[in-house]
């Protein structure tokens, strides 16, 4: 009898689970299609392109809304047996509060392990398509910052023309090897900039070892200098915000390839960052489980769903925002980085442990 019953808690919530997916990826798709159309709306492509591309994007965007996912659906499953009697009849059959918590709890810590290892690389590579695919679109776009095995790419507009930056690779706050092209507006090269080293610390970049070559007379003269200031509407700042995209890399990367992506010159702030978001994913979803679970099961009688809709809307939207200020305060340097993407984790944990002791009292 105890297995029909874990089976059904089991089955159950993952269908209920499932059932809310589909929900938020309908919600998701519609909205992000209108945001795709907009973009294509001058070029010369079908309408299939945009439903593609926000098709294969929302799936990264539901991985990073999982932990509140699994919240409604374990609010929505556990009104679901209260309201029918099935929580009474699991009682009468011997199963606790906490019992039913922990196995709902540990449905959910062992589903945010298989969405990291089998899920999210299968998002991750989407995500490079969708952005690989996007990038190819945007060459009316008057800026544009690439970042691929062949190095950092930049595209910038100046006055009298556009400006073509590319980087053998970034290192901290400096770009190394560095080409630097200006066209004019009919896309005529007239100077080309070398140098070994660039400082790209502020929008006035300080170039190292520098060879400028102008055109003069149909010929290309050189000029070499030690320095050379150059400025440009980027700085390391803004760059290194744009790569900030944990949907292109997938945990598996983050574990196996981790030294070859700082090698590559990806920040190491950054894939910690990345690392310890991912890794936090099981155990939030532990944690939120918990709180829904508390926040349903502390009495049997049947009662108005809407109330509880609007608390675990509350609730959603305060850990969502504390969860965002915690890591603010992370990459502002006011607490250690991974301790604000724990920080959360902890803080519910604690609630979650003092809310299970009175539950189950009852």
């Amino acid at each position: 009898m105890n297995k029909v019953l874990y089976n059904y808690l089991f089955l159950n919530f993952i269908k209920t689970f499932f059932v809310i997916i589909g929900i938020f990826y309908g919600f998701g798709l519609i909205l992000n299609l209108f945001e795709e159309i907009e973009f294509f709306k001058n070029l010369d492509v079908s309408i299939l392109k945009p439903i593609i591309l926000t098709s294969i994007i929302i799936p990264s965007i539901l991985l990073k809304l999982l932990p509140f996912i699994i919240f409604i659906s374990s609010m929505w499953f556990m009104l679901k047996i209260r309201n029918n009697k099935d929580l009474l009849t699991l009682k009468i059959f011997g199963f606790s509060n906490f019992k039913i918590l922990s196995i709902l709890a540990l449905t959910s810590f062992l589903l945010g392990w298989f969405m990291l290892f089998f899920i999210n690389p299968v998002t991750a590579s989407l995500s490079k398509y969708y952005e690989k695919t996007k990038s190819l679109y945007s060459r009316d776009i008057d800026h544009l910052v690439t970042f691929n095995k062949n190095g950092l790419w930049i595209k910038e507009n100046i006055y009298n023309g556009t400006r073509i930056i590319s980087a053998e690779k970034p290192q901290q706050s400096k770009l190394i090897n560095v080409s630097i092209l200006h066209l004019d507006r009919d896309f005529n090269l007239f100077e080309k900039i070398t140098a070994k080293e660039v400082d790209i610390k502020n929008n006035n970049w300080i170039l190292d070892n520098v060879n400028i070559f102008n055109l003069k007379d149909g010929m290309f003269q050189k000029k070499s200098l030690s320095t050379y200031n150059l400025d440009s509407i980027y700085n390391y700042e803004k760059i290194n915000t744009l790569f900030k995209n944990f949907d292109t890399t997938s945990f598996l990367d983050l574990i196996f390839n981790y030294n070859d992506l700082i090698k590559s010159g990806y920040n190491k702030i950054f894939l910690d960052q990345a690392l310890h978001s991912l890794l936090s994913i099981p155990f939030f979803l532990l944690v939120m489980t918990g709180l829904a679970s508390i926040l349903t099961m502390n009495t049997l009688k049947k009662s108005n769903n809407f109330k509880f809709i609007i608390v675990g809307l509350v609730s959603t939207v305060l850990i969502f925002y504390f969860k965002d200020l915690s890591i603010a305060l992370g990459v502002t340097d006011r607490i250690p980085l991974i301790l604000s993407i724990w920080a959360p984790v902890i803080v519910l944990s604690l609630f979650i442990f003092i809310g299970v002791l009175q539950i189950n009292e009852k």
